[in-house]
């Protein structure tokens, strides 16, 4: 009796899936239909957490604004903290800021310095995660949570992998990241689980200007396109 019962159940979730399969198509087809036509961009990732006060807040402006005065759109999460900061700092210089939002019980909320036009709702992580892949140029992280930790490794990841072509990855905050570099170099490749070119791939910065500096000498060498 009690196999039936949990038989049933597993059906029942069964059928559930195949039509969320709808809803899932649904989001790539309206992220790539709207993020197809925004132009070169660059992702900004970091703590929702982060309150305007902070310094990593006030950085995160001065980056994102250094970023669209250089000519490329901005990218964040839509939320609050280092991404209400990203977005912030590319309205100031009246480039591009999108907001790539998700539906979440607590932290997430639209920020306001999104563009009206470059506002996307979705429902499922792994379909944002792939907007920001395939449309960013690079990627600038800021102090986070696992949230941006699980940004980061998945883009080095597909580019240790050659599933996608290299593009910029910029850790900024030195305090910040040294210790988890330090623990990659010391245990990971120690260990042999990676390769020495694989740290090759990250950049550890303190200031906007050398975020852009970074990011404009790769694209002296690449074509600025989608990733696949």
């Amino acid at each position: 009796m009690r196999s039936e019962k949990h038989h049933k159940g597993w059906n029942e979730i069964k059928t559930n899936d195949s039509w969320a399969l709808f809803k899932i198509m649904g989001e790539f087809v309206n992220g790539f239909e709207k993020m197809s036509k925004i132009g070169p961009c660059i992702s900004v990732f970091g703590s929702a957490r982060t309150k305007e006060d902070a310094k990593y807040y006030q950085l995160a402006v001065e980056i994102s604004k250094s970023i669209a005065e250089a000519g490329y759109g901005v990218i964040t999460g839509g939320g609050p903290g280092i991404m209400e900061a990203g977005n912030r700092g590319a309205n100031l210089a009246g480039g591009t800021s999108v907001g790539l939002n998700i539906d979440l019980p607590f932290e997430q909320h639209d920020n306001p310095y999104i563009d009206d036009d470059k506002s996307l709702d979705f429902d499922y992580f792994f379909v944002r995660k792939v907007m920001f892949v395939k449309y960013s140029q690079g990627f600038v992280v800021m102090p986070g949570g696992f949230g941006t930790l699980d940004e980061l490794f998945e883009a080095i990841t597909l580019i240790q992998t050659h599933k996608i072509g290299k593009f910029p990855i910029i850790l900024v905050g030195s305090e910040f990241w040294t210790g988890l570099l330090d623990w990659i170099k010391n245990i990971m490749l120690k260990e042999g689980t990676i390769s020495p070119e694989d740290l090759d791939l990250i950049k550890v910065v303190d200031t906007p200007e050398e975020v852009v500096e970074i990011i404009d000498s790769f694209y002296k060498g690449h074509t600025l396109s989608p990733n696949f």
